[in-house]
């Protein structure tokens, strides 16, 4: 039973990916319609992380190459999430205008990822402010999302916005939904037919969807969550998080009880995303280098798989830094990754 499933969600897939999907990711169609059919061209994702989320390009990865959107389209991914940290290039003054050169370093970005036939989205990443101190800054976090939807307004509907990269901190689930209220209504007024993408609080965990407070007339949304758990498995090594470098070593093989917690995670998403009839993008999980390979490529394809299963798009994070499925400095598909990713 379960692999018949597989192979009828594998058949889905392929129609979507061959362009032969049963509506387009376009304008001309209804809300509800164009947030499912822009989901499925966000099928199979890949994150261009530690790129432009950081005050200067470079810094914690490689600088973005136009090559990176022919490799990821060639391999068989559909789509890029392109996290971009926006608040470091805006003034703090109104209207907080954003540098301009920067808004063409985007939009050179937009244009080579659309070059390839890859639909992309555009992530408001790392605005630690918001998290802070985020009554103090919400007119700006307003004011750059207004210019972002104005510049891009007649953008192709396979460009999607995403409001805000896991929430958290003093931005929890009242004020969060406070914010979605104000922003939603405000990209409206440029972009009244674009596919928003919005999470949950707690770094978009899975647990925060049911918290959501979403506009039920507007049907042109994508809900995401993101998925890193275990945290010691996921993230052993990493020097950012506390108590990260005693979790190496930690296995994952797939055992009983560890696929039982997967499951039981993506099928209260998938509830939850059938109760609301909301579209799901999981829009990050992966696991950081310093983990074995074994590991990381056994969890990753249980994801990947968890998620095609029930039907969510997914974005791996990410191409070619700490997390990277690509090796920037041998031009290399670090292949057990790829497979677990794409297939064999």
């Amino acid at each position: 039973m379960l692999a018949r499933a597989f192979q009828h969600t594998a058949l889905l897939l392929s129609l979507m990916l061959s362009g032969m999907a049963m509506a387009d990711c376009s304008f001309e169609v209804a809300a509800q319609t164009r947030a499912e059919a822009c989901q499925r061209l966000l099928a199979r994702s890949m994150n261009l992380g530690n790129m432009l989320e950081f005050e200067r390009e470079g810094m914690y990865g490689p600088m973005l190459e136009a090559e990176f959107f022919d490799i990821i389209k060639a391999a068989g991914f559909s789509a890029v999430r392109l996290p971009v940290r926006w608040d470091a290039r805006a003034a703090y003054e109104p209207p907080y205008t954003i540098n301009p050169e920067f808004f063409e370093r985007v939009d050179w970005a937009v244009a080579n990822a659309r070059r390839v036939g890859l639909a992309i989205i555009l992530d408001m990443h790392h605005y630690t402010a918001m998290m802070s101190e985020p009554d103090t800054e919400l007119p700006r976090y307003l004011g750059i999302w207004q210019q972002v939807a104005e510049h891009y307004r007649a953008a192709p509907a396979e460009v999607m916005f995403e409001l805000l990269n896991e929430p958290m901190g003093k931005l929890d689930d009242a004020r969060w939904n406070a914010v979605i209220a104000k922003t939603i209504p405000l990209i409206r007024q440029s972009n009244p037919k674009r596919t928003l993408i919005v999470g949950g609080t707690d770094w978009n965990g899975y647990r925060k969807l049911a918290t959501l407070n979403l506009p039920a007339d507007d049907r042109d949304l994508i809900t995401t969550f993101h998925y890193y758990e275990p945290m010691p498995v996921t993230h052993q090594g990493a020097n950012w998080v506390a108590g990260g470098s005693g979790w190496l070593g930690t296995r994952w093989t797939g055992s009983q009880a560890e696929q039982a917690e997967l499951d039981g995670a993506l099928d209260a998403v998938a509830k939850w995303a059938q109760r609301e009839q909301r579209p799901v993008l999981l829009g990050e999980f992966g696991v950081f280098s310093a983990a074995d390979m074994a590991t990381r490529t056994a969890w990753t394809r249980a994801v990947m798989q968890g998620a095609e299963r029930r039907g969510f798009a997914w974005a791996y994070w990410e191409f070619g830094a700490g997390f990277g499925a690509y090796d920037t400095f041998t031009k290399q598909w670090r292949q057990p990754l790829r497979d677990a990713l794409l297939g064999d």
